[in-house]
């Protein structure tokens, strides 16, 4: 499989302040993948319940840690689910991350 994209998982992480306030960082972890648009079916599918599908993004399964965020091309997008398709690959589906 072309693994030849460039997503980075992006991990966010809380931690108080000096004063106690939690602040939020994020950590980002660059991974190679093979990026598709999601089918026509995903699509209407994902639209009936309140989504907006964008793409399938395959990837090494050990490569993931449950990261909800993606950065692709400048673009942030939220993972709404994922699928095993094989003992080694993962599928991860995304839509825009709302208020980017």
């Amino acid at each position: 499989m072309d693994r030849s994209n460039v997503i980075y998982l992006i991990t966010k992480n809380y931690e108080k302040d000096e004063y106690g306030i939690l602040r939020k960082t994020e950590t980002q972890k660059k991974v190679f993948c093979n990026v598709r648009s999601v089918s026509q079916s995903e699509f209407f599918q994902g639209g009936q319940h309140g989504l907006h599908p964008e793409f399938k993004m395959t990837m090494f399964r050990h490569d993931y840690s449950g990261e909800e965020t993606v950065l692709y091309k400048g673009r942030r997008y939220a993972v709404y689910r994922t699928y095993e398709t094989s003992t080694d690959e993962l599928e991860l589906y995304v839509q825009k991350e709302i208020g980017t």
